[in-house]
């Protein structure tokens, strides 16, 4: 193999053959025609559905597969080497929607959601960007009024993946504006179709154009109090600990990503000849491949790290946060070099890696920016 291997049981690499074949024969066929045409492939997820592979975390009582932490990142990261739009569809379904139903919800929320999201019957999405709430995430100004056996919710929720094909979302309100974040932000599972519940197309994208995306919009929606994810008030704590765990997942797809640039640009740098030889064999060249080998095992390292701490039920804050800070930014220096090793070539989709470098980008923001990572490493080192 030309990246790293870590050790994984017998039933992971099973897995991990499977949906790298699946990833060869169905994903990279479509990868370029799904991001040029910003067409989310629906009938892909269908088959993903069958596999098993969007309830990878949840107890095989609800439908789940029953896999950790560890495996869910395999898989993430093989989606990721040739589709990153397809990985992160997933990744969005899994750890912002699903994991945080079956983390925080009551006994009838689970009876009512998990098995239908864990099977792929239904797809789900996460609510929690605004358009002024974006990483201060406590600056959240939709708001959630207790009306009976209802709260009102007014507001709207952008950059949400997955938001015009979801049946499922989690979206978060404030319910008691004087508490902010230390009590005063709830979280609330709707379902498409609520009154006063409408989802918007969104912009146009840089990259992850196979991804799908929209805005959620909220004007008098009623909710039903049954509805409420956890205790009123918790609604920050519970989405903090969801971001862990999402993180841990877009590192496995940035790592995903940086490997699948570095295996094409090994090939092309030891095909393609200039000056009387592969250009693999010119240091400009062979030092940019160790560069890249070197980081994608550090990246390997750090989110196997994190994955194990969640499996292993530490707290992993910490562990999640520098492998999704390394990871993506080692994604874009990756997908960087290699299109300058495909020289004129990269610059073209016929080569993939323009893609995956626009890919790459959305890793360096999505559930927390670098910078934001950066605080949260920082304030759990002064902390300890």
């Amino acid at each position: 193999m030309t990246t790293v291997e870590l050790p994984i049981t017998e039933e992971q690499e099973m897995l991990r053959d499977t949906v790298r074949a699946f990833a060869h024969d169905v994903l990279e066929p479509q990868a370029v025609e799904i991001d040029r045409n910003q067409r989310f492939p629906l009938d892909t997820f269908k088959q993903l559905a069958e596999m098993g592979l969007l309830g990878l975390p949840i107890d095989e009582e609800f439908e789940g597969a029953g896999c950790d932490t560890v495996t869910m990142a395999l898989v993430i990261e093989e989606l990721a080497k040739v589709c990153g739009s397809t990985a992160l569809g997933v990744a969005a379904h899994t750890s912002l929607c699903l994991s945080p139903i079956d983390m925080f919800g009551n006994e009838d929320q689970r009876s009512r959601y998990v098995a239908d999201l864990a099977s792929g019957r239904k797809l789900g999405a996460f609510g929690l960007t605004e358009p002024n709430a974006g990483s201060d995430a406590g600056g959240t100004q939709t708001t959630a009024v207790r009306d009976g056996d209802d709260y009102v919710l007014n507001g709207t929720k952008i950059f949400i993946t997955n938001a015009n094909y979801a049946d499922t979302f989690i979206a978060t309100a404030v319910t008691d504006r004087e508490k902010g974040t230390r009590g005063g932000i709830s979280s609330f599972i709707l379902e498409r179709g609520m009154d006063g519940f409408a989802i918007n197309k969104g912009d146009e994208k840089l990259g992850m154009r196979g991804s799908d995306w929209g805005e959620l919009a909220f004007a008098d929606c009623r909710v039903p109090a049954a509805n409420l994810l956890g205790a009123e008030g918790q609604g920050f704590a519970n989405f903090m600990k969801t971001l862990d765990g999402g993180r841990i997942g877009i590192a496995s797809l940035s790592l995903g990503l940086a490997e699948g640039a570095f295996e094409r640009s090994l090939k092309y740098a030891q095909e393609r000849v200039a000056f009387g030889k592969p250009i693999a064999e010119q240091q400009a060249i062979s030092f940019k491949l160790a560069d890249m080998a070197t980081q994608i095992e550090a990246a390997s390292h750090l989110v196997r790290h994190a994955a194990e701490f969640k499996d292993a039920g530490k707290p992993f804050s910490r562990q999640a946060a520098m492998a999704k800070l390394f990871a993506s930014e080692a994604a874009m220096k990756i997908t960087f070099d290699a299109i300058q090793i495909h020289g004129g070539y990269g610059f073209t989709t016929e080569y993939h890696v323009e893609r995956m470098y626009r890919d790459a980008k959305l890793c360096t923001i999505g559930e927390g920016t670098s910078e934001i990572q950066r605080i949260v490493i920082s304030r759990d080192i002064l902390k300890s």
